[in-house]
């Protein structure tokens, strides 16, 4: 019996029994770290002669798991056991690989808060964030059965009498899965889940910040019955083994998120032909924002400056969907500054093993580098009125930053800087908002405050971004609800949660049979 899908909902851990039960999760967790994990391909479990560690970003002296860095020859052997196994994996009906991914969704259920533990740990995710992000990966895993499932039955076609007409959709062949570190389960499960259901074999090559949690979702897949060479887990940095698993001739498709640069990079390797390659390759990729919040002068200033915080400090700005522009119409500038430095000074950073820190760190030594470099930019563009420092040398923390009086074009407002920074910039009226909100290389979030419904409607015709939201935050899109992907230099809006999002791992094969 078909059972439509349905979104998980959240742990409210307001509740002392969650709570409790969060805790034992922490603690469970703390006695698993540090093992040391392999590649495995086709299913046997492979050593390298180097290793790499995965390190808590809250406390970066601890490790949280050693892991193999592959070899070319080793991305070499995971390919053919792809097409090993695709040989009889692709013959399954869609039911019965729905059924495996179904299975799955069900023990990651029973392990939810083990699995959100793993990310506190391993991401420095609060308990909230990381809750949320093994909602996702579940909602993934449902969803894309399901998924699955509608596009093995028949697609109507016009009648032509005569003859018997149908298309199908097959599989496309084995490809490469490269997820980020920041939803590390969401995402990675999400890409990976939606490959190999589709009837595609996988390498799945995670970030080299978060290969635990891959490590995690690949011991499930096994479990519930996946067979071996289905999916065959990579380790190691992209730029030793990136460029041959997108460029292996055998390599079908690559699905991607990541950064703008790397994103470029991998379309242009995967769009040059090599030796024996028979296809070409197809690209799916998500690659960030620059994302904008605008307030219009009718709008709820306390709500707008509480959504603005809520999306540029969930998960300390590292979502491609952060809030990182606020864009003020100036009669009701001033105002909103305050109110967002208000509501700011609320925020508590600190190690997110412990509930009551709301921020915890980056994720890791570059990355905060980074982000400070931005910062010292950010005060010669700008205005600095909260932040702007590190803090604990304990972890990679830095404090949540707002700058106002930033100008559009600084770069501050035009470049992903992936860390809890808020830039504020003044419109003159509606129109300038507007143009100041499109004019950046990405379109992937984005949001207005206003209560006049025609101002909501412009927005909806004049605002470029794949994911636009009106009086609430411009984070959490939802699995089935909310599709999600962006336009220009935000990646190729494959709309991930979508109904279309199948539709990239599979190709078209029209039948036709004289009666």
């Amino acid at each position: 019996m078909y059972v439509p899908y349905q979104h998980s909902g959240l742990t409210d851990f307001s509740k002392p029994e969650n709570v409790e039960a969060m805790q034992e999760a922490l603690k469970k967790v703390k006695s698993e770290i540090g093992q040391t994990y392999d590649l495995i391909i086709g299913g046997e479990r492979v050593k390298s002669d180097e290793t790499f560690n995965s390190i808590n970003p809250s406390h970066k002296n601890e490790v949280i798991g050693t892991f193999q860095k592959a070899k070319p020859e080793h991305i070499d052997q995971a390919i053919e056991a792809g097409y090993e196994a695709f040989e009889e994996w692709k013959q399954l009906s869609a039911d019965a690989r729905a059924a495996i991914f179904m299975r799955a969704a069900a023990r990651m259920k029973e392990r939810r808060l083990e699995l959100a533990a793993w990310q506190v740990y391993e991401e420095g995710k609060s308990w909230p964030e990381a809750d949320g992000d093994v909602a996702e990966a579940i909602d993934f895993q449902e969803y894309y059965a399901r998924e699955a499932i509608r596009y093995g039955w028949p697609t109507e076609l016009t009648p032509y009498e005569g003859e018997n007409n149908e298309m199908i959709y097959i599989p496309l062949g084995v490809g490469a899965i490269i997820p980020p570190w920041n939803f590390p389960l969401a995402i990675m499960s999400g890409m990976s889940s939606a490959a190999m259901v589709s009837g595609n074999c996988i390498l799945l090559k995670p970030s080299s910040d978060s290969p635990t949690m891959a490590m995690k979702y690949v011991e499930i897949l096994e479990e519930v019955g996946l067979p071996k060479g289905v999916c065959n887990f990579i380790t190691g940095g992209g730029g030793s083994i990136g460029d041959k698993l997108v460029g292996h001739p055998k390599t079908r498709f690559i699905a991607f998120t990541g950064s703008k640069e790397v994103g470029i990079h991998i379309n242009e390797l995967a769009a040059k032909m090599q030796p024996g390659q028979k296809w070409i390759k197809r690209v799916i990729a998500e690659m960030g924002g620059k994302d904008a919040q605008v307030v219009l002068e009718d709008a709820d200033l306390d709500a707008a400056a509480e959504a603005a915080v809520t999306g540029a400090y969930g998960f300390q700005g590292q979502k491609c969907s952060a809030c990182s522009r606020l864009i003020v119409e100036e009669s009701v500038y001033d105002e909103v500054v305050e109110k967002v430095i208000e509501y700011a000074k609320k925020v508590k950073v600190g190690p997110v093993e412990h509930q009551s820190n709301w921020m915890g760190p980056v994720i890791n030594e570059s990355s905060q580098e980074k982000i400070l470099n931005y910062i010292e930019i950010g005060k010669k563009e700008g205005r600095l009125v909260l932040g702007g420092e590190q803090i604990n040398s304990e972890g990679y923390y830095i404090e949540p930053t707002v700058f106002a009086d930033i100008e559009p074009g600084d770069r501050l407002e035009q470049e992903e800087i992936f860390g809890p920074v808020l830039s504020i910039i003044k419109a003159k009226d509606y129109d300038h908002a507007l143009d100041i909100a499109n004019d950046t290389d990405y379109g992937l979030t984005g949001g207005v405050f206003t209560r006049d419904q025609r101002k909501i409607e412009r927005a909806k015709k004049e605002f470029h971004v794949g994911n636009l939201y009106f009086n609430r935050k411009i984070t959490g899109s939802l699995v089935g609800i909310q599709p999600f992907g962006g336009f220009n230099l935000s990646g190729t809006d494959t709309k991930a949660g979508g109904p279309d999002y199948l539709l990239f791992f599979q190709q078209a094969k029209s039948i036709t049979q004289r009666l």
